[in-house]
């Protein structure tokens, strides 16, 4: 019996497999019942049109048996077996494309290169957890069965064996446990079930085992017994591939649950099959509460991918863009190019159409639950809003077309959530632009005497409470034709011009005073005006330039503080209050430094109104009880 040599690409495979150290060697088994899988696939095929098969689609089964004491895993099917031609030229070779680009790029980087997961590995992944493989095989129409034995690299022999029915055996030596690895977990029935569950739960033909119960002794009250009994593990038919209108809602929260680990109701089930020059089906969910972890970096995105009911990837990322991370489920097609390299899938052509059809599929039903289930979406924005909004920061508005239309903001008028067109159907036909004030609150802002002129004019307010709205804001610039401009900006156009003449001559006059408040202030703000946004209160805090304040506070909370920006603080006075009055009498009277107090007292109430800290309580303190005296 000649000992027979692998080709030079499966050698070198073989190397990778068994000298190489793999955190994902469970992968082995969906490998081996995928190959049993399609051998029965095969024969059925053929039983369709040949009578001589003698086999219905109820025949069919892989075996799965566990050897503890001799240290043996055995998958079986009753497939289309192979001849011993047929043997040394499966089990001989890599057959699969991608096996050189593979080894070239090994041997030239040295790095230890994560085939696991693709199905160019196939067979040879069984020498992951095996010293020794033996296949025992009997191909459907002839009257011999062969043995194909191997113990790695060295080569492989093929001798005749025994065996009664079609189909193949593939007996796994299982390695002795190391200081490395625990290799008796795949003697283990409820790890090996687990391990079907998870990676071949929807192989359509019943994955069988033995496995062991616990009852009480008959007429026993405290006595138990064990028992053995031959089960299928895998439920073999997948919730996505039934019809729609066969599956309860009860069902599709149980699916959710289970397979997601989760306690939440999905707040929308997505149920689609595509067909086309792609083919999918997908069955996803929008959550209603975000992950404990989902706004850290731990978290990790995807959907489950499968290829014809085996699963290929736990998490695809590429299937998912970042704004819609939060989306749970799986997505199976048969069009997917499946290579050794996880790179080659992750790029595949079909990956990207799939993806791109998801997108467009999730915005639709978000869109459709905005217009039809308010409620349910304001439950989704209070999960998932600043996803979406963090999304459009992130790609610098490259995103606006998808996600603009799915924003909220809560309105100052009712404090109740709206959209960016509902807010602008609501305009008066007067109001040039979009307002909004950015704060820590709601209850802050509807304080801020910025926003006094703003709706003396009949003008609602969106107030914006996330850290990255003001920054979205000047990314997203306006909402169609209507530009946003903040409350405490510089420009908020609400005067005519007739008022505008007005203002200008009284700020012209009031300039020699302005510039004096300036010094007395000491760089603490870079300009001192008249201000024409100003009802009731006597002053407030301004920006002009890109940096407004509250971006500076946003900024000022992170690392490295001491480099971000500032803002350029304007303080802003009420022409109209009677401090502006007594501001004047000690200008005219030149008493300087009575005017410098006022500035500085003016100047920390100003900071207060805007929720900032005042750089000396206690002389501001005095300041207030000098006053008082």
């Amino acid at each position: 019996m000649a000992k027979k040599q692998f080709k030079t690409e499966s050698k070198r495979m073989l190397d990778l497999m068994i000298n190489s150290i793999y955190t994902n060697r469970e992968i082995f088994l969906r490998e081996l019942i995928s190959n049993a899988s399609d051998a029965i696939d095969k024969l059925y095929f053929r039983s369709l049109t040949d009578d001589s098969v003698q086999l219905s689609h109820d025949d069919f089964k892989i075996d799965v048996k566990i050897d503890k004491e001799n240290r043996l895993l055995t998958v079986s099917d009753n497939g289309i077996g192979m001849t011993e031609e047929e043997l040394d030229k499966n089990l001989g070779t890599i057959a699969k494309s991608g096996s050189r680009q593979f080894s070239a790029e090994n041997e030239t980087d040295g790095s230890d290169v994560d085939i696991i997961g693709q199905f160019g590995v196939g067979f040879y992944s069984a020498f992951m957890v095996a010293d020794r493989v033996e296949v025992v095989s009997r191909a459907f129409g002839a009257d011999k069965a062969y043995r194909w034995q191997s113990s790695g690299a060295d080569g492989y022999t093929i001798t005749e064996a025994q065996k009664d029915g079609v189909g193949t055996d593939v007996i796994l030596h299982i390695k002795a446990n190391t200081d490395e690895a625990n290799y008796d977990e795949f003697l283990d029935a409820y790890r090996i079930s687990e391990l079907i569950k998870k990676y071949s739960d929807y192989i359509r033909f019943p994955i069988k085992m033995d496995m062991e119960h616990t009852r009480k002794k008959e007429g026993s009250e405290d006595e138990y017994e064990t028992y053995t009994e031959n089960e299928t593990v895998n439920s073999m038919v997948p919730l996505w591939k039934k019809p729609k209108n066969e599956i309860t809602e009860e069902e599709y929260e149980k699916f959710y649950h289970e397979r997601f680990h989760a306690y939440d109701k999905p707040l929308r089930v997505i149920h689609q099959k595509a067909e086309g020059t792609t083919s999918y089906q997908a069955l996803l969910f929008i959550p209603e509460k975000a992950d404990y972890n989902y706004y850290s970096k731990n978290y990790e995105k995807g959907l489950a991918l499968y290829s014809s009911g085996v699963k290929i990837m736990d998490k695809c990322a590429d299937l998912l863009p970042d704004c819609f991370s939060f989306v749970k489920g799986v997505v199976d097609s048969e069009d997917l190019s499946l290579n050794i390299s996880r790179e080659t899938l992750q790029q595949d052509r079909q990956l990207k159409v799939i993806a791109h059809a998801l997108e467009k599929k999730i915005k639709k039903e978000l869109k459709d639950m905005l217009e039809k289930d308010r409620e349910k979406y304001e439950l989704f924005w209070k999960a998932f809003g600043l996803q979406l909004k963090y999304a459009l920061y992130s790609t610098i508005g490259g995103q606006r077309d998808l996600l603009e239309d799915l924003l909220l903001f809560t309105r100052a008028s009712d404090g109740k959530l709206c959209t960016l067109k509902e807010y602008c159907d609501a305009m008066p036909d007067s109001q040039k632009y979009i307002y909004y004030a950015a704060g820590e609150s709601v209850e802050k802002l509807n304080m801020l005497p910025q926003a006094e002129m703003v709706r003396d004019h009949g003008y609602d307010i969106l107030f914006l409470t996330d850290d990255v709205d003001e920054f979205l804001m000047q990314i997203l610039h306006a909402y169609g034709e209507k530009e946003f401009r903040s409350i405490s900006g510089n420009d908020l156009g609400l005067e005519s011009e007739e008022e505008k003449k007005e203002h200008e001559e009284k700020a012209e006059s009031g300039k020699p005073m302005f510039e004096a408040m300036q010094k007395a202030l000491d760089g603490k703000v870079s300009e001192v005006k008249l201000s024409s946004r100003l009802k009731t209160h006597p002053v407030c805090l301004s920006s002009k330039g890109p940096m407004s304040i509250e971006m500076e506070k946003v900024l000022a909370a992170m690392p490295n503080a001491e480099k971000a920006p500032k803002a350029e603080r304007v303080l802003e006075l009420n022409g109209d209050h009677p401090v502006y009055t007594a501001l004047c009498a000690a200008f005219e009277a030149g008493d300087t430094e009575k005017l410098g107090e006022y500035a500085k007292l003016l100047y920390d109430q100003a900071c207060l109104l805007e929720g900032l800290s005042v750089d000396d309580p206690v002389a501001f303190s005095e300041a207030v009880c000098k006053l008082m005296q």
